[in-house]
């Protein structure tokens, strides 16, 4: 194995290998598609998967993902590590690296915890599999089912409705380093993005000759959307000051009027969701939702994540 490369952050991926891994992630699905079987890259891996959150989607990727490729899981639960009993968490970081090839954690946390896992780590790889300020997985995901549809994510014009929770951040940490890319957040007034996480994602996408906007309405939306997407209101592991919250986000309601102002657009969800909350049931079961195929690339994708930490494209 080469030395392991951490993805803690987007901003762990350089250019040109957060295309690589997303055109990866792309690949893996077009395999499955035709019923091909995944080689066997992580032969003889063993990779941990630490969740102190709930999760079906990701943690079920990555364990899939590993066993695809050939590697061992391990599960932890959230009381199964000694961190509970006070063992610190550099100390539970150099017992795992000489044990474990990758790590995946969920959580939900700031990603300093992670950080301290992979410090002075030249073995073993931490992925964040979900932090309270973002979700790089899912970002990579969602970027890997855009250019499933859409041939490339060069370009696209998109549209996301709701908090700028963790998802959203990932979302405009990935998109803005595409060239042409348009994404346009509308986000309740109070739940917009972090502005460490806006300002960089501005310079990312002004680097990449991208758009970046962030508004607290739904007026004047851009024309010709290719994706209109959301997320839950409630975001795992998070509680919200405001008791009348819901007030605030009950016009980014996505029903089927909004996307009938996005005619061409398809729609995606990071999943779970909350039919007649922040989405209608008819956006999503209907025929323009890709949400539960996106889903299901948070396998392939998660392959092609498991790949680069390993050393491999």
């Amino acid at each position: 194995m080469n030395q392991a490369r951490h993805l803690i952050s987007l901003t762990d991926l350089p250019d040109d290998q957060l295309r690589t891994v997303v055109e990866r992630g792309a690949e893996h699905a077009r395999r499955a598609a035709l019923g091909l079987p995944a080689a066997p890259t992580l032969a003889g891996a063993v990779v941990g998967v630490y969740f102190r959150r709930t999760s079906t989607r990701t943690r079920t990727a990555f364990s899939a993902a590993a066993l695809r490729l050939g590697a061992g899981v391990i599960a932890y639960g959230p009381q199964d590590l000694q961190t509970n009993t006070g063992e610190t968490t550099e100390d539970t970081g150099r017992v795992l690296a000489g044990m474990l090839d990758v790590l995946v954690a969920r959580t939900a946390d700031d990603p300093g915890e992670m950080r301290g896992w992979a410090a002075g780590q030249r073995r073993m790889a931490v992925v964040n599999a979900m932090s309270s300020n973002e979700h790089p997985t899912q970002a990579l995901a969602d970027l890997t089912t855009l250019t499933l549809h859409f041939g490339s994510v060069d370009g696209l014009r998109v549209l996301y409705v709701g908090e700028g929770n963790n998802t959203a951040a990932a979302l405009a940490l990935g998109l803005s380093r595409f060239r042409g890319v348009l994404l346009d957040l509308r986000t309740p007034p109070g739940y917009g993005l972090e502005p460490r996480v806006r300002a960089l994602a501005e310079a990312q996408a002004a680097a990449a000759g991208a758009g970046l906007t962030e508004r607290h309405d739904l007026a004047d939306l851009p024309d010709d959307l290719d994706a209109v997407y959301t997320t839950r209101w409630q975001t795992t592991g998070t509680t919200k000051p405001d008791p009348d919250w819901r007030t605030v986000f009950a016009p980014f309601h996505v029903g089927t009027e909004l996307m009938a102002r996005a005619p061409k657009a398809l729609f995606l969800h990071d999943l779970p969701a909350h039919r007649g909350e922040e989405v209608a049931a008819e956006v999503l079961d209907g025929p323009d939702s890709i949400a539960f195929t996106q889903a299901e690339n948070k396998m392939h994708s998660a392959m092609a994540v498991l790949e680069w930490c390993h050393g491999l494209g």
